[in-house]
């Protein structure tokens, strides 16, 4: 009985969940007359693409799009490198101020970004970063950072040094060792802290609008679907075509990556 009252509250939870998300796709799909019917209908009677058309033909679509996967992944890729060294440092390393690190970096992940936006304004408005997707990608680099470190350094930490050492005992340095055996079995950790890096960077909203003030081209696709809201109105298909396709990489890039963020860190040592 315990257990089917926890599948049963498990499956509540995921419908709740998973309804918007599945409005929004129906919405994109369903005509127009099935969208303004004041009957719901939960499945499209004619599906339609005439919406996604709509939305990718919009003016600067395609632009918005390059400027978010620019700066998103750049961010990611950059903030992965560096926490990945520091998370090392943390983990397997003592040295003085470690603490002291390790307590800073908690509470930048803790600290809100919104009470940075004006900090961030001022610093880019002196160096004449205003308008620049550098800056930008700096900005989302800052953003992802602490808790890239944060995770990795968890990761490090559940496996056993030992590994590590017996590939040093064998005549590794503690690079190679690092590359051919610790690296393999943080490849997990990696995928994971990279997806939930993206999901931030992607959906950032507030810093586009600060930093990107004068040139609309540098904007991201965030902005961009706030906007075409406000150009179509009432057009609520064209609307959730948009937003079913600003969601459809973060989707994407979860299917593919949600198959090996459950495998076991250590896993690889038993399995050679």
């Amino acid at each position: 009985m315990k257990r089917l009252l926890l599948n049963a509250s498990a499956v509540a939870i995921l419908i709740v969940t998973i309804f918007p998300v599945y409005w929004m796709f129906l919405t994109a799909f369903k005509p127009t007359r099935d969208i303004q019917s004041d009957t719901p209908t939960f499945w499209p009677s004619d599906p339609t693409l005439d919406h996604f058309v709509t939305a990718v033909n919009a003016p600067d679509f395609w632009t918005y799009w390059r400027n978010s996967l620019l700066v998103t992944a750049g961010a990611v890729l950059v903030a992965l490198l560096v926490a990945l060294m520091a998370a090392f440092a943390v983990a397997r390393m003592r040295w003085r101020g470690r603490g002291a690190f390790v307590v800073a970096v908690f509470a930048a992940q803790m600290a809100p970004w919104e009470a940075l936006l004006v900090p961030v304004f001022i610093i880019a408005r002196d160096t004449d970063l205003l308008d620049s997707l550098a800056m930008l990608t700096g900005v989302y680099f800052m953003i992802t950072l602490p808790f890239t470190i944060v995770t990795l350094r968890g990761f490090l930490a559940a496996i056993p040094p030992e590994l590590e050492e017996a590939a040093q005992v064998d005549g590794c340095s503690r690079l190679v060792a690092f590359r051919r055996v610790i690296f393999p079995l943080l490849a997990p950790g990696l995928m994971a802290t990279s997806l939930f890096g993206f999901i931030t960077a992607w959906n950032e909203f507030a810093f586009v609008n600060v930093l990107i003030i004068k040139d609309q081209d540098k904007r991201t696709l965030p902005v961009w679907l706030s906007s075409f809201r406000d150009v179509f109105g009432t057009d609520w298909g064209a609307t959730m075509a948009a937003a079913s396709l600003f969601a459809l990489p973060v989707l994407l890039l979860f299917l593919f990556l949600q198959r090996h963020v459950g495998t076991g860190m250590t896993a690889g040592a038993v399995k050679g």
